[in-house]
């Protein structure tokens, strides 16, 4: 798949996916507990990129725990739709595999779910770049489906015609990548939900000259 397919896509799916309230937080306790942790540790460091962010709602979580974020996501609507929901916080159209932010600038990174349909050759420099754009001791905090293999779909949503694939990943191969990219793993945490198995990986950017573990 295309990034512009994909785009195309979510333009589609984003006003069912607000409709239909997918992603929020609320009756998610341990998902809202990972978010909270890294909001401590990065809400004094500087600026916080949301990558993928759709409708905004993570973003505004985390805004509430005093971080100062920005949400990107790749769909012009999904990000109408995150300006509306909260016009006090900042979004932009951008990719997760072009971060335009100056070299260690940030204090750390979210994926929260935003990663799965990118084909897997490009997961490599999509964590190199993140690398990058964090200052040392940044922190990225991430979500995947777990699992081998990948899933075709056609519709999303309430039946919106969709043609994108999901990318399951092991935890383990994720943190290889992580460590290739000068992040190292501090946090691999299971969720079983409705929908399959998922991870929530937290990563710290290495301090430059600082050997992998």
């Amino acid at each position: 798949m295309d990034l512009d397919t994909l785009r195309d896509d979510y333009d589609r799916v984003a006003d069912t996916y607000v409709a239909l309230g997918v992603a929020e937080l609320d009756g998610k306790p341990w998902l809202r507990s990972a978010l909270t942790a890294f909001a401590e540790q990065v809400r004094d460091g500087g600026e916080v990129l949301d990558v993928g962010c759709g409708p905004g709602q993570v973003s505004a979580f985390l805004a509430d725990l005093g971080v100062d974020v920005r949400g990107i996501d790749l769909s012009p609507r999904m990000v109408e739709q995150a300006r509306r929901r909260f016009p006090a916080l900042r979004f932009d159209v951008g990719s997760a595999t072009a971060v335009d932010v100056p070299d260690g600038s940030l204090a750390g990174v979210l994926g929260w779910w935003s990663l799965f349909h990118l084909p897997r050759p490009l997961l490599p420099g999509v964590f190199e770049g993140w690398a990058r754009a964090m200052r040392p001791g940044g922190l990225a905090l991430m979500g995947f489906h777990v699992g081998d293999g990948e899933q075709q779909r056609t519709e999303a949503y309430g039946g919106v015609p969709v043609s994108w694939t999901t990318y399951r990943w092991q935890p383990e191969r994720l943190a290889e990548l992580l460590t290739a990219a000068g992040l190292t793993v501090e946090v691999e945490q299971r969720f079983t939900e409705p929908w399959g198995s998922q991870v929530v990986i937290a990563a710290r950017r290495r301090a430059v000259g600082a050997a992998a573990t």
